[in-house]
């Protein structure tokens, strides 16, 4: 019989279970949490069901049908939407980030439901690889979440902006658009450089048929990024400092 070959895992892979690694020793027991949507985040839930199996005992609810799955399927006990539900902690990676942590998100598509379940959050930590820290937000296109009924005027307005917009196909066939576990829209917004988050920010929020755009401001109280090999904690303001640091929330 020949012998079991193991895959190997690319650098960026392994720095996303890195990331993730620093990130589960930030929980304890009895904590309710927000499961991220995304790669790292992935990494996250299958080490955090390692933990569980082990006697940690959490509960959470996931920003995506994908992460909610996952997590049921490591055994992380889920608690469905209600009232006055908050999170101890939410951890969730990020397409881009500055050093302010600033975020672009919606990569995956999960926008709404990642800044629904950050906004309810009393800490949010952010699980990156070292791509994903850059000195300004734009070079991944901007997401947005569209009701598909206001798409042509929503397309106007960003033209307007100079967004560059494209709808997103869907992965299985490109003829068809891209839809949100909510059955939304995305349209990814090709600005470039954005050189004032803040301002861009509140002019896409008021375009009538933008249900949510993918810049995160002023959630991420923290983010584990992979530097030189090393899993690093950046705080706003401060000088990023090793993992090792930090054994729960600061």
């Amino acid at each position: 019989m020949p012998a079991s070959i193991t895959p190997t895992l690319s650098p960026q892979e392994l720095e996303k279970q890195q990331a993730a690694a620093a990130a589960v020793r930030w929980v304890r027991d009895g904590m309710v949490l927000g499961l991220g949507s995304g790669s790292t985040s992935a990494q996250f839930i299958i080490q955090l069901g390692a933990a569980v199996q082990n006697g940690l005992k959490v509960q959470g609810t996931a920003t995506s049908l994908a992460s909610e799955a996952l997590a049921r399927q490591v055994g992380i006990p889920l608690l469905e939407p209600r009232r006055g539900l908050r999170f101890d902690l939410t951890v969730d990676g990020a397409d881009e980030l500055d050093a302010h942590l600033r975020l672009v998100k919606g990569g995956g598509g999960a926008l709404l439901r990642e800044k629904t379940i950050e906004t309810a959050s009393d800490y949010l930590l952010v699980v990156a690889d070292s791509s994903k820290l850059v000195p300004q937000l734009g070079r991944f296109p901007l997401p947005l979440e569209v009701v598909p009924f206001t798409l042509p005027w929503v397309l106007d307005a960003l033209d307007g902006l100079g967004a560059h917009p494209v709808v997103r196909p869907a992965l299985a066939d490109p003829s068809q658009p891209y839809y949100t576990d909510q059955r939304n829209l995305i349209v990814d917004c090709h600005f470039g450089a954005i050189a004032d988050p803040e301002a861009l920010a509140a002019r896409l929020q008021v375009i009538p048929g933008v249900v949510e755009h993918g810049i995160f401001l002023g959630l991420a109280k923290a983010a584990i990024v992979i530097q030189h090999g090393q899993p690093m904690v950046l705080k706003p303001g401060e000088a990023a400092r090793p993992a090792t640091e930090f054994a729960a929330l600061p």
